[in-house]
């Protein structure tokens, strides 16, 4: 299992559902049929950039995980599944949501069942890491990602052994660089 910019909670739906009607809240997520526990948005936030200017939404998904602490718990994501190696990907620079935060979430809980994870991360990365091949990513005239295409190209290049070990089932391999495996991984 991979996780890019990985989110550590299932969250409430964004715009309209199949109704047509963005509220009440909805899970964004269902299991056989059935809506998953979710965190919902906080209305009552507001960007601080200029109108017209694009938006860092960091602080959307912070203020609705400290609104909604009470619903955090069941709304987490399981990651405990024997059997299964996980790597999750990282910036500590990204504006959209706290993907350190969730990474960091996500491989405790994978400790704490005694399982092991390769965390990467890189400090200056937002959140759209790029993968080697892939130049960099467009800018965007409605949202501010964060990171630089050099540190966003970096933790692509940290992840890319340790993505294609575990897509290949081959295991993670390779050296680190930048990037900050967990230390509890299989290299």
């Amino acid at each position: 299992m991979v996780a890019l910019s990985p989110t550590s909670v299932t969250w409430a739906n964004v715009g309209p559902g199949r109704d047509g009607s963005a509220h009440p809240h909805r899970s964004s997520w269902t299991w056989r049929g059935r809506p998953l526990p979710f965190v919902p948005y906080d209305d009552a936030w507001r960007p601080g950039e200029p109108e017209g200017a694009p938006v860092s939404v960091l602080g959307w998904y912070e203020r609705s995980l400290r609104v909604f602490a009470d619903r955090v718990p069941a709304a987490s994501v399981p990651v405990a599944g024997p059997g299964t190696e996980l790597v999750v990907v990282a910036g500590g620079d990204d504006l959209m949501w706290p993907s350190l935060r969730f990474a960091g979430e996500l491989a405790a809980r994978r400790r704490a069942a005694g399982l092991p994870v390769r965390l990467v991360t890189h400090a200056g990365a937002g959140h759209r890491p790029r993968l080697p091949g892939e130049g960099p990513a467009a800018p965007s005239d409605r949202f501010r990602y964060g990171g630089s295409p050099a540190a966003d190209a970096a933790l692509g290049a940290d992840a890319w052994p340790h993505l294609l070990g575990t897509l290949l089932g081959t295991g993670a391999s390779g050296t680190p660089g930048h990037g900050s495996p967990s230390p509890d991984a299989p290299a």
